[in-house]
């Protein structure tokens, strides 16, 4: 076999079928769209969602749900992630410049600090928000908390 012998498989290459070029082809008239309706126009494309007429599940279906625009979204910082923070970068003061600067946080965040985990030594912390147990461990521990 050599390359000037390929074929291809007998009945996988077929013409495109030419319709609407009259009513010798057998594919004039309606060009195999039919007779009326939306869909035997030009320009015609369904509306996504569009059961045929049937009223959609979107409308079937009642709104529900609520969104608060008061809501404030804090990024959650556990106390043993400060604490390992402080114990690797040698800190004693942990804000929200240090977290940004590790990367726990970007510009836009506001931190709040739970208190999952335990401090091992004494750190002033400042961020914008303390849970209770967060609050009473770090001063516990004979640390400071300030509230941005």
């Amino acid at each position: 076999m050599e390359l000037n012998n390929l074929r291809p498989a007998v009945g996988s290459v077929t013409r495109k079928t030419r319709i609407g070029r009259g009513p010798g082809s057998g594919k004039g008239g309606t060009s195999t769209r039919g007779h009326k309706g939306a869909k035997s126009r030009s320009g015609y494309s369904r509306k996504i969602g569009f059961e045929g007429g049937q009223m959609p599940l979107q409308r079937r279906l009642p709104k529900f749900g609520f969104k608060n625009i008061n809501r404030v979204e804090y990024k959650a910082i556990n106390i043993g992630v400060l604490d390992a923070l402080a114990a690797a970068k040698g800190l004693e003061k942990i804000g929200i410049e240090e977290l940004r600067q590790a990367g726990y946080i970007n510009r836009k965040q506001l931190v709040k600090v739970l208190g999952e985990g335990s401090v091992q030594r004494a750190l002033q912390v400042e961020a914008n928000a303390f849970s209770k147990s967060a609050e009473k461990a770090i001063t516990e521990a004979g640390g400071t908390i300030s509230k941005i």
